[in-house]
């Protein structure tokens, strides 16, 4: 079993597998899975400067797609919900917030904890699809570059080298 978990480590070392590992992780990391891309992606451009822009670029495509596919599982969900008879509404509140502002709510998919359910909520209340994968990318794409140019600027500030 040991040997077995080295060896997947292996495959996904940076910076052979750089850009693929950052990918995956961003995918699976944008699913309800707890998981955070963005060590991933500090750690190829901190071995890589010049592969900046490739990373965040990946991250964002990764992140997005993770996002469009909690969309069709909240979609997937709504329907399977619709079709039990004996169920107890959802609650009005947020999903009457999530309505109001339609697609354009996915700006904030990229909010730590509540970001990938607000994708399947989006998907449940059968938000457009495309408008709502249009503005995801707009806020993962913010947030990689923000994140990744502070750890970039902070991590020789706090932690030296």
């Amino acid at each position: 079993m040991e040997a077995w978990f080295e060896s997947i480590l292996l495959w996904f070392a940076l910076p052979k597998f750089g850009l693929s590992t950052v990918f995956v992780v961003s995918f699976v990391s944008a699913t309800l899975l707890p998981l955070g891309s963005e060590p991933a992606v500090f750690g190829l451009v901190k071995l890589n400067p010049d592969l900046f822009w490739p990373a965040v670029l990946v991250a964002t495509a990764g992140n997005t797609l993770g996002g469009a596919l909690t969309w069709w599982m909240g979609y997937a969900a709504e329907s399977a919900y619709e079709r039990f008879k004996h169920h107890k509404p959802p609650n009005a509140r947020a999903l009457g917030w999530l309505e109001r502002f339609g697609a354009k709510a996915c700006l904030l998919a990229w909010l730590p904890v509540v970001g990938d359910p607000l994708c399947g909520a989006a998907g449940w209340l059968k938000l457009p699809f495309w408008p709502c994968v249009f503005y995801m990318a707009i806020g993962k794409f913010a947030r990689y570059v923000t994140m990744t140019l502070a750890l970039l600027w902070g991590w020789p500030i706090f932690f030296g080298a």
